[in-house]
């Protein structure tokens, strides 16, 4: 019996794991435009997975596509690319939307005999029908324009004279044999595109199964996701030796297990307590030296327990020496599958700077766990919205927020950040911090705290958008369960809509991914004790 050959082709549904190979396949199709970023692509897949496919020849990938769902009223109306996917995240996917929205197609030169692109169209097309929805649109590339400007009065013009024959361009071409038409002219859609001179033929294809006047309302079943997140507040305590202070750590993770809960999360350098060993008081830079070189042990030990637990471990942040030689305030995220991932904090507070010389992180970027995408932002980095701006539009819908704060004012900045992160990204934010003093650790004289899950306000939530919060100053571990779905709801049919609601015709947030940046950063000295990380 002969065995049945591998297939060479594959067209599915993209994964996280193609990200490394459609960054590839995009920066050499498109040589000329800015490089997609590995983050905007995981954004595009999390926002949407049924719309992202990618076409597989010989375990390569040589197509890729993205679409989202959105109404009809902006799939017809006048935007640029940028507008309409959110800064290239796809992040305006509107899973109430009537429309298919085709905002990237790409497929390598080298494959083009295989019909790649027909193939990808095909996948919308079903996506459409399958849903019942009107139609699918998108903003077409016109390459050929540039040269026959001078033959035509303006776009419209050319595209009119593509339909009628009278001058040839290749994509218009390939659209128009794929059942598209074009309705318009969108304007200054891409300005990188020289050879469309930044415009776009605006093309729909209509779903032939689908017979109204009025575009269908599609309605957001408010459904059950429901995450168990536990949140560790962590007295600060003397220890005799590291194994005494990975025991305390573990108890608190059995107990969240104990709990089903899917998370823990530990407060932002919770492992000073390593330092009380010490038999005097080490000097702020000794003592961050030290406290690095138990960076392998604490990793090791907390994916150890992350799997052996079945939960997934966010360790609060620990002071880790980085292959350049800097001092950085990373987060240790050790999933139960036994993946662990690190977050550098993006902003060190100016006690960090002064006396541990901590620099910051360059990249910030969303977390695949088996319970979605989530964030980490690091005490004072949730102070800045940009941060969790990435983070959402990334996909993410839980951050953590470990953080160390020594007042209640310092608490106060990062709570009632966190508050208005979670309304304004219509996300759960989940804190905890440290309690208690370490007489022998410089810097950690006094600590207040009140660690909390907090929610966004509206109608599916807690009144006052706080989930579960501990009683202040108290070693504790707080539980709740959250809904996932009650913030796709809300994102969708809430009372605002934060993240819908975004004026991309006025401002955008464009990330620099050049060359890493410097640094240093002012070094004046703080004013008053405060802590590391201060809030």
């Amino acid at each position: 019996m002969k065995q049945k050959a591998k297939a060479r082709l594959e067209v599915r549904q993209a994964s996280l794991s193609d990200i490394p190979g459609i960054v590839d396949l995009a920066a050499r199709a498109y040589k000329d435009f800015v490089p997609y970023t590995a983050g905007e692509i995981r954004g595009q897949i999390n926002n949407y997975p049924r719309g992202a496919f990618v076409a597989v020849l010989d375990d390569n990938i040589v197509g890729y596509c993205a679409t989202m769902r959105i109404s009809e009223s902006i799939a017809l109306s006048k935007h640029s690319w940028r507008e309409i996917t959110g800064g290239g995240f796809g992040s305006r996917h509107d899973p109430t939307g009537d429309w298919l929205y085709g905002y990237e197609m790409v497929v390598d030169a080298k494959a083009r005999g295989t019909r790649i692109g027909r193939r990808l169209y095909e996948e919308r097309r079903k996506l459409a029908e399958e849903l019942e929805l009107t139609g699918i649109a998108f903003g077409g590339r016109m390459p050929s324009y540039r040269r026959n400007r001078k033959k035509v009065t303006g776009p419209q013009d050319y595209i009119d004279k593509v339909v009628e024959g009278e001058i040839h361009d290749p994509v218009i071409r390939f659209q128009l044999a794929n059942g598209f038409e074009p309705i318009g002219v969108l304007k200054q859609y891409l300005r990188e595109d020289t050879r469309s001179m930044g415009h776009a033929a605006h093309m729909v294809w209509r779903n032939p199964y689908v017979d109204r006047d009025q575009p269908r309302k599609f309605r957001l079943p408010r459904g059950v996701e429901s995450v168990r997140i536990a949140t560790c507040q962590l007295q600060a305590r003397a220890v005799k030796d590291f194994e005494e202070f990975i025991d305390n750590v573990r108890y608190f993770v059995e107990v969240a297990a104990d709990y089903e809960s899917d998370f823990v999360l530990f407060p932002e350098l919770f492992t000073l307590m390593l330092l009380s060993p010490e038999e005097k008081e080490l000097k702020p830079k000794d003592a961050i030296t030290k406290l690095s070189e138990f960076t392998p042990r604490i990793r090791d030990c907390l994916s150890e327990m992350a799997m052996r637990y079945n939960i997934n471990i966010i360790g609060g942040s620990h002071p880790t020496r980085t292959a350049d030689g800097d001092i950085q305030n990373v987060a240790f995220v050790c999933l139960r599958d036994g993946a662990v991932h690190e977050q550098e904090k993006i902003h060190p507070t100016p006690n960090e700077r002064y006396w541990w010389n901590i620099k910051g992180g360059d990249t910030i970027d969303t977390i695949p766990t088996d319970c979605g995408p989530i964030g980490v932002l690091i005490c004072y980095d949730s102070e800045f919205p940009e941060l969790a701006r990435r983070l959402v539009d990334e996909g993410a819908r839980i951050i953590f927020v470990p953080f160390c704060t020594d007042s209640r004012q310092g608490y106060l900045r990062v709570r009632y950040c966190a508050q208005a992160r979670a309304i304004e990204n219509q996300c759960f934010m989940v804190m905890s911090g440290n309690v208690g003093n370490l007489p022998n650790v410089h810097n950690m004289d006094i600590q207040y705290a009140q660690s909390c899950i907090l929610t966004p306000c509206d109608f599916p939530f807690a009144r006052d958008g706080i989930a579960a919060e501990a009683t202040e100053n108290v070693e504790t571990l707080t539980i709740s369960d959250v809904n996932l779905a009650d913030l796709s709801w809300a994102r969708a049919e809430g009372t605002v809509r934060n993240l819908a609601d975004r004026r991309f015709d006025l401002y955008d947030i464009k990330w620099d991914v050049g060359e890493p940046h410097d640094k240093e950063r002012p070094r004046a000295e703080p004013i008053g004790p405060g802590t590391p990380g201060g809030g």
